[in-house]
């Protein structure tokens, strides 16, 4: 059998693996393997934590084909290696090969294959299961329902989820802190925040005392689902429990605290922190620098920022980014262009977000040149644009009058669409917008029949820009009649539509129709 395992593996030397040859080290791992496999115990004593998938199969078939054969504990010890590399699938068809060769199941393999049918979406196998479990002789434990209602909670079915702990308790099992955490921390990542607290508060009535992680993973739900107030007060009363909060609690409240603009309440948060010896990480870090940004504070931000080195926490390329933002946000280019350069010396790769911000920052101050050079280092060094790149790129070249220039690169877009990057409705707003701001409305009207042709979804603001771009050509005729025609394509003029087609009206003199136009706007209840 050995000898079979090392022609096995002889081959794949020869062959190669995925194209390349082994090195010298991994020719020792195999020799390593084929002594070992004469002894598949002391594999499973030493050799598991290195284990790789195809070894782990040969394993088995080394296993089954064994005699005597190996006890459930051996296989379980395997099939629990394989179920951490997340091949549960596997795991699965592995348990009923062994059914067939009639080895049967222990508590610990019925509650990994459990945990399996969970992990893979199957909550309904894993229920009946459950039943043939009992059948079998077998009293679920907690392990069992752990696994099962995180089943019902990763497949979205709540009501089942409650109903398993209730099944559970009933049946004399008492729920402990790591089962709530575990559903908790599956009920708050997938949206279901009332649910996780309503479980929190039926813990509490059992005497079961939160940790934590249990508090964290709440707070971070009530922070996801715009609940911050909620979080905080959640945050004040873990602390008044003497539950020590860690940095990952204090992140979730302080970058919720940021995204709704309440920064000083964020920066209360990281002095209270500090008074609590909790070190700050980069996390927390990259959010204040981000406060501080959207506060238009680019200098505390930059002192937050070089405060991070000196603490030991280096930047990474979201916090160089997060900075470049602020500073261009402010118009501050030249010295976003500084920081970009810093980070560049440190190693560090701009990526596609840093250098769609650069091209941002450039376009606001009337530097459509510099953006096209920002563009063009981008993809010189391989970072890949995405849509939202080119269509800031398009802005930029519209605003500041390079409609030629912006006409080519939407034509490359076309061609390139199998990469990913073909034009969106905002690509064809972005250029619309650009070819009638600047008096190319014929052109416009060219990409507008292009957008028909391709069946898009034409909503309202793509019909507005174009009756923008014909009143200021003065083709109000035509604007009437692409507005008039409206209603019939199913779309709802909105209060920009009808100020930009009064304007127009005023404009050539038809002041009699923008006011029964002003009045069917009011009686539309358009406001």
């Amino acid at each position: 059998m050995a000898m079979r395992f090392f022609q096995l593996h002889r081959n794949r030397l020869v062959k190669g693996n995925s194209g390349k040859a082994l090195s010298f080290s991994r020719l020792l791992d195999l020799s390593f393997w084929v002594r070992a496999f004469c002894n598949y115990r002391e594999i499973l004593r030493n050799g598991l934590h290195s284990l790789q998938f195809n070894e782990a199969l040969d394993l088995f078939t080394h296993m089954v084909e064994s005699r005597p054969l190996p006890s459930i504990i051996d296989f379980t010890k395997l099939l629990n290696v394989i179920a951490k590399m997340k091949k549960f699938d596997v795991v699965i068809n592995l348990c009923d090969h062994l059914q067939i060769m009639g080895v049967s199941h222990d508590l610990y393999t019925c509650n990994l294959l459990m945990n399996c049918f969970c992990q893979s979406s199957q909550p309904y196998l894993a229920s009946s299961f459950l039943g043939k479990m009992m059948k079998l002789g077998f009293e679920p434990d907690i392990v069992t329902f752990t696994s099962l209602i995180n089943g019902f909670c990763l497949g979205n079915r709540m009501e089942e989820a409650m109903s398993m702990v209730n099944q559970m308790v009933e049946m004399g099992i008492k729920p402990d802190v790591v089962m709530y955490t575990t559903i908790i921390d599956s009920l708050c990542k997938n949206g279901h925040v009332n649910y996780a607290l309503s479980l929190f508060d039926q813990m509490e009535n059992y005497g079961i005392r939160p940790d934590v992680v249990m508090y964290t993973s709440l707070v971070n739900g009530l922070c996801n689902s715009g609940r911050w107030r909620d979080a905080d007060s959640l945050l004040r009363g873990m602390t008044k429990r003497k539950i020590k909060p860690d940095v990952i609690t204090f992140n979730a409240l302080i970058d919720a605290f940021v995204k709704e603009g309440k920064f000083l309440d964020a920066e209360e948060l990281y002095n209270e922190m500090i008074r609590m010896s909790i070190a700050p990480n980069i996390f927390t870090y990259t959010s204040l620098i981000n406060g501080f940004c959207m506060e238009g504070c680019v200098d505390e931000a930059r002192q937050m920022f070089y405060l991070m080195e000196t603490k030991g926490c280096f930047p990474d390329v979201v916090a160089y980014t997060s900075l470049i933002n602020g500073f261009c946000k402010c118009k501050k280019v030249d010295d976003a262009m500084k920081i970009f350069y810093e980070m560049s010396q440190k190693g560090l790769t701009g990526n596609t977000i840093t250098y769609t911000t650069l091209i941002q920052g450039f376009g606001q101050v009337g530097k459509p040149n510099v953006a096209q050079e920002v563009f063009s280092h981008m993809v010189s060094r391989g970072v890949p644009p995405n849509i939202r790149t080119y269509n800031v790129l398009l802005h930029c070249l519209c605003y500041n009058g390079k409609v030629k220039k912006a006409l080519m690169i939407f034509e490359d877009m076309q061609k390139r669409e199998m990469d990913g990057v073909a034009p969106n409705i905002w690509t064809y707003n972005v250029l619309l917008h650009g070819l009638c701001y600047n008096g190319k409305l014929e052109k416009a009207l060219m990409v507008f029949e292009d957008m028909r042709k391709r069946e898009m979804d034409i909503g309202i603001i793509t019909y507005t820009i174009i009756i923008q771009g014909m009143c200021k050509a003065g083709k109000v005729k035509n604007a009437v009649n692409l507005f008039c025609s409206l209603p019939s394509k199913g779309v709802k003029p909105n209060v920009v539509t009808y100020t930009t087609m009064i304007s127009g009206l005023f404009r050539e003199g038809l002041k009699h129709e923008a006011h029964v136009l002003f009045r069917k706007m009011k009686e539309d209840g358009v406001s």
